[in-house]
């Protein structure tokens, strides 16, 4: 008897209205248009309006679209996986606010953390639930809402981040269309990109606000040689491990890190930048929603097509990494 294979039977992808240009952020800190690009190739990422939207709506917004992708209804779900590292509150989880709002009474939900590779350990513990034939319909969101921990008096992180949603209907599969062997990782290097206080280490106190400790706070020479050699380790591990070589994969959807990390990272392995799937320059690094978000954009305007193979891969705090294979 063939084992269960489970795939993405739809899509969706949320951001804020709100748009924060270079040039808005060289009215905060000492930058400008012309230092940004040429070191991070983004030009504009979202924001949301603080106390009006958090990551729960922007994941509810990504997860409407995914499920009407997918053909469904919300009452079809049977559990709700959401990786996010700035939930709406240290608890209840942001996933169970989003069953509340799209009325999936029949859903489990949980969160999990593993920060930019958040939403590829989502995927996987979705594929594992349904191959496992417990669960028959899971909504799985990455969402990050990383303005709300940004210091934008620090010009070296300020610059980076951004808010926004994506999300997938995982579902049994019957056809070739599946979620291949995925790759999870991690190195316990903490220090390198970490919120010092708000957890049970420094709670908050006057201390910890007047400090700036409730902000992100990133080395990032450092995880910058981190990322360019995990990319190409873990797209190696994506394709090999499943069968398949790097010619085989038509489209590499990345986490939106940074566009001259992709760029040396790709270079490195001899892949072309015109099968990557970018859209950093718009949005930014959106933490555990970049590779929902650019996974959702190419099957909308028509570039990801039914059976093409993808290939995802991620990094993150943790230190944490994801790869993973399907096939549209």
């Amino acid at each position: 008897m063939s084992q269960t294979k489970a795939y993405i039977a739809g899509c969706g992808s949320y951001v804020p209205e709100n748009v924060i240009s270079n040039d808005d952020l060289s009215r905060l800190v000492d930058t400008s248009d012309e230092w940004i690009v040429p070191r991070t190739g983004i030009r504009e990422r979202r924001k949301v309006e603080v106390g009006k939207e958090a990551s729960s709506d922007l994941a509810t917004a990504a997860g409407l679209k995914a499920i009407e992708m997918a053909g469904i209804s919300a009452s079809d779900l049977d559990l709700i996986v959401g990786a996010t590292i700035t939930p709406d509150h240290l608890f209840p989880n942001t996933a169970c606010l989003v069953q509340r709002n799209l009325g999936a009474h029949e859903a489990a939900a949980f969160d999990l953390s593993a920060a930019c590779a958040g939403f590829i350990y989502a995927l996987e513990v979705a594929k594992q639930f349904v191959i496992s034939g417990t669960r028959k319909c899971v909504l799985v969101i990455g969402v990050d809402c990383m303005t709300t921990i940004t210091d934008y008096t620090d010009r070296n992180s300020c610059i980076i981040f951004g808010d926004g949603a994506g999300a997938a209907v995982v579902r049994p599969s019957e056809g070739d269309s599946q979620i291949y062997e995925t790759t999870l990782g991690a190195r316990g290097e903490g220090d390198l990109f970490l919120v010092p206080a708000g957890g049970s280490r420094l709670p908050a106190s006057h201390e910890t606000i007047s400090s700036g400790g409730h902000f992100l706070k990133m080395e990032g020479p450092k995880v910058f040689r981190f990322a360019v050699q995990k990319m190409e380790e873990l797209l190696d591990a994506a394709t090999t491990q499943n069968g398949f070589s790097k010619d085989d994969v038509k489209w590499v959807i990345p986490h939106q890190v940074n566009l001259r990390i992709m760029e040396s990272a790709f270079r490195r392995i001899g892949i072309p930048m015109d099968r990557v799937i970018i859209n950093i320059d718009r949005y930014g690094n959106t933490s555990a929603a970049s590779v929902p978000m650019a996974l959702d954009e190419a099957v909308r305007d028509g570039r990801i097509q039914r059976g093409d193979l993808c290939a995802m891969v991620a990094f993150g705090a943790g230190l944490s990494w994801a790869s993973t294979l399907l096939r549209w």
